[in-house]
Parts: C-alpha cells; sequence; structure tokens
C-alpha cells in the first residue's frame, strides 16, 4: 500500500460515498416534506408533464361543476316557479268553471272575478321573483338556462360543450300564456273564453313542465358524472406522483444510519496520513 500525504484516495473515496447518501437522504426527507415523489420536472420530466396535464384537466372539471351548480339552482327555481303557475291555472279554471254555471248570479260571478283578477297578478308576482343568479327562464324576455358539460377543447363548437333550456314565457300577458288582467268571468260569455284561454296555458305550462324536468335530470346526472370522473384523475395524480410515506419513512432511517457511518469512515480515512509520521520517528 502506498502512503501519500497528497493524496488521500480512502478519504475521497469515503467522500464520494457520503455525499451520494446525503443526496438520497435530501431526496427522501423533500418526499416526506411534500408528500409528492415527484414535485417538479427534474425529479422525472415525463411523469410530471402528464401529471400537469392532468392537473390542467382538473382545473377545467372545477369550472364545469361550478357551471352546472348554477344551472341547477336555476332550474330548480324556474322549476318551482312553474309547478307554482301550474297550481295557480288550477285555480283560475275552477273559477272560471263556477263563472259558467247558469245559477251563478251576477254577484256572485263579481266575487269569482276579484279572485280570478287576484289570481292573475299572483302568476305575474311568482314569474317575476323566480330569479337565479340574474337568470330569469319563466319571464317575459327570460334567458336560457345553460351549462358546461365539458371544457371546450377548440375541435368542437362551445354548443357541443353545453346544454341549454330555451327560456318560455309564462307570464299571464298576451305574449306569455294569452291570460291578462284584461281577461274577466263576469258573464257567461267572458268565462267560456277565460276557460279556454287557461286550458291552452295548462298545455303550455305542463310541457315547459316536462322539459325543465328532463333538463334538470341531465343536469343532476352530468354533475354526479363530473364528480366520480373529477375523483378518477384526482386518484390517478396521486397514484403518478404521490410519495409512499411508509417507505420513505424506511428509507430516512436507514439513510441516517448510512450517514452517521459514512462521516465515521470519512473520520478515519482523513486520519491515514498521520501514520506516515510514525515512519520517520
Amino acid at each position: 500500500m502506498a502512503f501519500s500525504v497528497n493524496t488521500n484516495a480512502g478519504a475521497l473515496f469515503a467522500l464520494q460515498s457520503l455525499s451520494k447518501t446525503n443526496a438520497q437522504l435530501d431526496t427522501v426527507q423533500s418526499r416526506i416534506n411534500t408528500g409528492l415523489k415527484v414535485a417538479s420536472a427534474k425529479d422525472n420530466a415525463a411523469i410530471f408533464a402528464i401529471a400537469q396535464g392532468q392537473r390542467a384537466d382538473l382545473a377545467g372539471l372545477d369550472s364545469v361543476k361550478g357551471s352546472l351548480d348554477r344551472a341547477s339552482s336555476s332550474l330548480n327555481v324556474a322549476l318551482a316557479a312553474t309547478e307554482a303557475v301550474s297550481d295557480l291555472l288550477i285555480e283560475l279554471k275552477s273559477k272560471a268553471a263556477a263563472a259558467i254555471d247558469p245559477g251563478t248570479d251576477a254577484a256572485s260571478r263579481t266575487a269569482l272575478n276579484d279572485e280570478y283578477q287576484s289570481l292573475i297578478a299572483q302568476i305575474n308576482t311568482v314569474v317575476g321573483n323566480a330569479e337565479f343568479n340574474g337568470v330569469n327562464a319563466v319571464k317575459t324576455g327570460g334567458s336560457s338556462i345553460q351549462a358546461l358539460i365539458a371544457v371546450p377543447n377548440g375541435a368542437d363548437s362551445a354548443a357541443a360543450s353545453a346544454i341549454t333550456i330555451a327560456a318560455v314565457d309564462i307570464s299571464a300577458t298576451s305574449v306569455g300564456l294569452g291570460i291578462s288582467a284584461t281577461s274577466v268571468i263576469t258573464s257567461v260569455a267572458t268565462a267560456s273564453t277565460a276557460l279556454a284561454l287557461i286550458s291552452t296555458a295548462e298545455a303550455t305550462v305542463t310541457t315547459f313542465l316536462s322539459k325543465l324536468g328532463a333538463g334538470a335530470k341531465r343536469v343532476d346526472i352530468q354533475r354526479s358524472f363530473t364528480d366520480k370522473l373529477s375523483n378518477a384523475i384526482e386518484i390517478g395524480i396521486g397514484n403518478l406522483v404521490d410519495a409512499d410515506l411508509a417507505r420513505e419513512s424506511a428509507n430516512l432511517q436507514s439513510l441516517q444510519v448510512r450517514q452517521q457511518l459514512g462521516l465515521q469512515a470519512l473520520s478515519i480515512a482523513n486520519q491515514a496520513p498521520g501514520s506516515v509520521l510514525s515512519l520517520f520517528r
């Protein structure tokens, strides 16, 4: 074995080994601190790029869920209003039918007409208040209810990534259900005319109720699917980048022992050149 005070090969090897152990220890500590085995592109460029793409998809799905939630709320408000209007039409029909009865006297028809006009006004009140987040799908000039069901990727039109429930005017006006404050039931003739208008209005409201119900069901189904898809993507990202903390904990203990042994080995190697002095005694 050659002795040299210029080059300590043993110390260099020990230092190289200790540096490697320290680097591994830094990696394990980073994984424990962040909970990620791939925290940046330098850890694994390919996996990090895939994970980033999935995170972008996940962020897009969060926007979709928000849009679906808003649409669901708007649909629920529109449904409540349309159901209320349907109930009011039933009452209007009852008043008009009572006014048609030949045995009903003029005073009774006047009383029935007062109630009839009050119910018409109530329809307009319900319709005017059926608004959520600035969207009212049941008033004159109302807004259609729209929701994203997927994030547009540029390949398809925006319409292909959304659902739309068209607005329908169910107000008690001439442009809505065709029932206005000028409609009266003070005679058999006017009551008969009113009854025909109410029957037509009922058909319009029933059709709209069906569309709203189908739209609400579709939104609920899409919301549930989006939740499942979001969860699946999040789990997939975790499988790609999450660290196994149980394994990393075991590695930490092992590397800490190796680090201590490396320090001792380096210390011993650094003392080796000193043995040269014994040759000159």
